[in-house]
């Protein structure tokens, strides 16, 4: 449990800030070369190396190095278990919702 919920932190840590689930969003069709993604964005290519160092530590990313590239591709499992926890609680709101529709139908009738 415990490992399970610093997986998570990093996993959200790391997407809380837009530029990181923006570098994620480029990745989506697959690897791009870090010069590349960082040409994407109004910041240095130090500051997108530190969002990419981020990401690589919450293991939403990968860094393959050849020769003077640095080529990142997705890995996307991370995402996954972050979607599976927030599933757990979308049921239990939407019941809630349902209750509250339901009370609120029937004061509405009074």
């Amino acid at each position: 449990m415990v490992e399970r919920s610093r997986i998570l932190d990093q996993t959200y840590g790391a997407l809380a800030h837009p530029a990181r689930r923006g570098l994620l969003e480029l990745l989506r069709f697959g690897p791009e070369r870090v010069t590349d993604l960082a040409a994407q964005f109004d910041v240095s290519l130090a500051a997108t190396s530190k969002h990419i160092q981020v990401l690589e530590s919450a293991g939403l990313i990968t860094r393959t190095i050849s020769g003077r590239d640095h080529l990142i591709a997705p890995e996307f499992h991370r995402l996954v278990e972050a979607g599976r926890w927030i599933d757990t609680y979308q049921s239990f709101w939407e019941s809630r919702l349902d209750a509250l529709d339901a009370h609120l139908r029937r004061g509405s009738r009074r």
